[in-house]
C-alpha cells in the first residue's frame, strides 16, 4: 500500500477527531482503550480534556520522567501525555509533543494556554523525520501511534537519534501474533483504527534492537478481543529501552 496515501488517511482521521469533542473509541474500526479517560477523570480538568480515547497504554506510568527532564511525545495529539508528562518533568524540564496533524496541533495549544501549561511545546511533522535536534532528548514517549506510520524502522532510528547517550523510552502501541489476513492489512480505515499497519510483535522488538537500543523490557501486554480472529490477534504492548 502506498505511504503517502495512508499518512493522508490517518491524518484525515484524526484531523476530524480534533474538531469534535467525541473519541475514536467510538468506532468499531479503533482498539484504543479506555485506560487513559478513566485515570484522566481523577487528574486535573486540561488532562481529561485532551484525553480524546486515542490511547491504548499509560506510558508515562514506567517512563521515570525526573524533574528537569527533556521529554518528547511522538503523535501527542490534544496534549494528554505531554501534560502527564509536564507535572513530572517540573517547571525546570520541558516536554515537546510531535504531530502530524495541524488540527490536533491547535488543539493542543489551545489546552496548554487553558490549563496555564509554561513548560511544553507543540510541533508540526512527521515521526519518521523527527523536527528535534539530535541527542537532546532524556526520555521519549508515544501512545498507540508508530502502528500508524509506514516505516517503523525509521521511526526507531528517529527515536534513537534524538535522544541523549542513556536516554531511554516508554512506548505504548498496537501489535499483533498470528496470520493478520491481507483484507485487513489493506483496509485504510483500519490503518486509522490503529489494526492495519500493527507489526508483528516479534518483529517489532527485533526493530528496537536491531536501531541499537538495550535493556528492551516489556511492561504491558494486554490481549484486546476484536478482531477477533481463530489464528490471529492484536494486543496493547507498553515497552521501554535505553540508548546505548
Amino acid at each position: 500500500m502506498d505511504d503517502q496515501k495512508i499518512k493522508t488517511e490517518v491524518r484525515s482521521h484524526y484531523a476530524r477527531i480534533a474538531s469534535q469533542s467525541g473519541s475514536c473509541c467510538s468506532s468499531s474500526s479503533s482498539c484504543c482503550s479506555d485506560s487513559q479517560s478513566s485515570q484522566s477523570v481523577l487528574e486535573d480538568p486540561t488532562i481529561a480534556e485532551a484525553d480524546l480515547g486515542l490511547g491504548c497504554g499509560l506510558p508515562t506510568e514506567f517512563a521515570g520522567i525526573q524533574p528537569g527532564d527533556t521529554v518528547l511525545d511522538l503523535g501527542s495529539g490534544a496534549g494528554v501525555d505531554v501534560f502527564r508528562a509536564a507535572k513530572q518533568a517540573g517547571l525546570q524540564g520541558c516536554v515537546i509533543g510531535v504531530d502530524m496533524t495541524p488540527e490536533m496541533i491547535d488543539r493542543a495549544r489551545a489546552n496548554a494556554i487553558k490549563g496555564g501549561y509554561t513548560n511544553v511545546e507543540f510541533r508540526q511533522g512527521d515521526i519518521e523525520n523527527l523536527p528535534v535536534e539530535d541527542n537532546s532528548v532524556d526520555v521519549v514517549l508515544s501512545n498507540c501511534v508508530i502502528n500508524l506510520a509506514p516505516d517503523k524502522g525509521r521511526v526507531y532510528q528517529e527515536i534513537y537519534r534524538v535522544l541523549k547517550p542513556g536516554g531511554h523510552f516508554s512506548i505504548s502501541d498496537i501489535v499483533t501474533f498470528g496470520k493478520v489476513p491481507d483484507q485487513i492489512r489493506q483496509d485504510l480505515a483500519l490503518w486509522a483504527g490503529c489494526i492495519a499497519g500493527a507489526m508483528d510483535r516479534d518483529a517489532y522488538l527485533k526493530v528496537i534492537e536491531e536501531n541499537g537500543f538495550s535493556d528492551i523490557n516489556i511492561d504491558q501486554f494486554l490481549v484486546y478481543d476484536y478482531p477477533k480472529g481463530k489464528d490471529f490477534g492484536i494486543a496493547s504492548i507498553t515497552v521501554e529501552a535505553v540508548k546505548g
